[in-house]
């Protein structure tokens, strides 16, 4: 599976396991998705996924590198996707 593959799925995941009940704002905490079991199947290195997405710029949390224990309670917050309307105010 490629980092693209890996990114969509995880994006899909928090939006299962969101803490909020908004559709605009969707986040979980690092600790529900590195103790899911579901996810443990799915991302062989979710540090490495979350970090890949980071980057994309589609999603957020504090540091670097979340650790197990130290950082199950950093928020991960999806960043909402633009929508065809954003891209033709943004043309």
């Amino acid at each position: 599976m490629n980092v693209e593959e890996e990114v969509g799925r995880l994006k899909e995941e928090i939006k299962h396991k969101r803490l909020t009940t908004s559709w605009i704002i969707m986040q979980v905490t690092f600790g529900v998705l590195f103790n899911d079991d579901r996810c443990a199947n799915i991302f062989e290195a979710l540090v490495g996924t979350l970090r890949a997405a980071k980057k994309r710029k589609f999603l957020t949390y504090d540091g670097e590198l979340l650790l197990q224990g130290v950082h199950d309670n950093v928020e991960i917050i999806l960043k909402p996707e633009a929508t065809a309307s954003d891209a033709a105010v943004k043309s």
